[in-house]
């Protein structure tokens, strides 16, 4: 069988490794360094933040993200159901409950008058939000601009879960600078990697100094090991952080790899009716992460399942868009407002092989795959 396509692998070659080397032969070699720091100080600069902090993953700075804004068990915090499940995790981490909003239908980011309902109806109810998580998904920013102002108007703060949106602006402002702070996730299958890892951006020295303390075992400023709350271990390695220096630096580079990818899905799909790109409207904003088509079974005469069953017989990877948080079985009964978008979507969505790395008889054999079952 021929080589598995994945839908977003690294994408990584001399350059990388030449960057690991360099900080292994520097003698970094354990957490922190100067790789670190640099990334650190790169990053900000990128999205236009005062302050970046490099952890573990992104899960690890919405976690430390959430403890610093006072989220503590029996608060509310609410968040968007169509995400990947480490959005929610990290809210259980902190003993609070996540409360869940439905999507807007063009972007399947959370839909800015649902939230207003949903805060109008918690305060009404005399329930304390502590914090709102809205999630960038599938690389497009959410509507800061009206999210921010519900906030505003209910005085809740916004940790903004950019975890796959880096690259991405909204209204002239880069993903991972909206909100009290922001988080991003270098994984595997990112826009750009570190292996693992994540960061939190905050203009807000305070939350920085406060997320930065609690990262490395909350310990104290003396000679010996001294603690006086609960720490974690959370911190980027240096290693791991010359690895995102040079991603960092390729960034662009990616982004235009991959939108190469998606103008092949738009010319592939243009003329099939009942098929469209989703949330392709102005994807001049978006960091094209993961394309996804939205398919109307009744009117194209197939289904997402069809033309990923046909895609596996060539070893080629798709997936449904994220299933949302309110139908996982671990959040069931959780509360929301919720009206059936995310749920559609999850149903009549389809993503596919997106990314930068796809080399040109990759995209090919996509394509033919793709050519064929329509010609059917």
């Amino acid at each position: 069988m021929s080589e598995r396509i994945h839908l977003s692998t690294p994408d990584v070659g001399q350059a990388e490794e030449d960057g690991i080397v360099s900080a292994l032969r520097s003698g970094w070699i354990a957490p922190l360094g100067p790789d670190v720091d640099a990334f650190e100080r790169e990053v900000a600069d990128r999205v236009g933040a005062n302050h970046g902090v490099a952890l573990s993953s992104g899960t690890a700075a919405l976690h430390l993200g959430l403890v610093t804004l006072g989220v503590e068990a029996g608060d509310i915090v609410v968040t968007s159901t169509l995400t990947f499940a480490a959005t929610a995790n990290a809210i259980m981490y902190t003993g609070a409950e996540p409360y869940f909003v439905d999507a807007e239908p063009d972007t399947g980011n959370m839909d800015p008058d649902l939230l207003h309902a949903a805060l109008s109806k918690l305060r009404a109810d005399g329930e304390r939000v502590a914090a709102i998580v809205p999630v960038d998904l599938l690389g497009k920013t959410i509507n800061y601009t009206a999210i921010l102002a519900v906030a505003n108007e209910f005085e809740v703060p916004v940790l903004a879960d950019a975890a796959e949106s880096l690259g991405a602006t909204h209204a002239g402002k880069a993903a991972g600078s909206f909100g009290a702070a922001s988080i991003v996730s270098f994984n595997g299958n990112k826009i750009m990697t570190t292996s693992g890892g994540g960061m939190l951006l905050t203009d807000d020295d305070s939350i920085a100094q406060r997320v930065r303390y609690l990262a490395t075992q909350a310990r104290q400023p003396v000679a010996h090991y001294e603690h006086t709350e609960v720490g974690y271990n959370y911190r980027l390695s240096n290693l791991l952080a010359a690895l995102g220096r040079v991603q960092l630096s390729r960034l662009d580079e990616m982004i235009a790899r991959r939108r190469q990818v998606r103008e092949m899905y738009g010319c592939l799909f243009a003329d099939i009716e009942g098929v469209q790109l989703f949330g392709a409207e102005g994807d001049t904003h978006d960091n094209v992460w993961l394309t996804s088509i939205l398919v109307d079974s009744s009117i194209a005469g197939w289904s997402p399942q069809d033309l990923t069953a046909a895609l596996a017989k060539d070893n080629i990877e798709s997936r449904p868009i994220w299933k949302p948080m309110h139908l996982q079985p671990v959040f069931a009964g959780s509360r929301g407002a919720i009206n059936g978008t995310a749920e559609r979507l999850f149903t009549t969505g389809l993503t596919l092989p997106s990314g930068s790395a796809l080399t040109t008889e990759q995209r090919n054999r996509v394509s033919d795959a793709i050519e064929t079952f329509l010609e059917g």
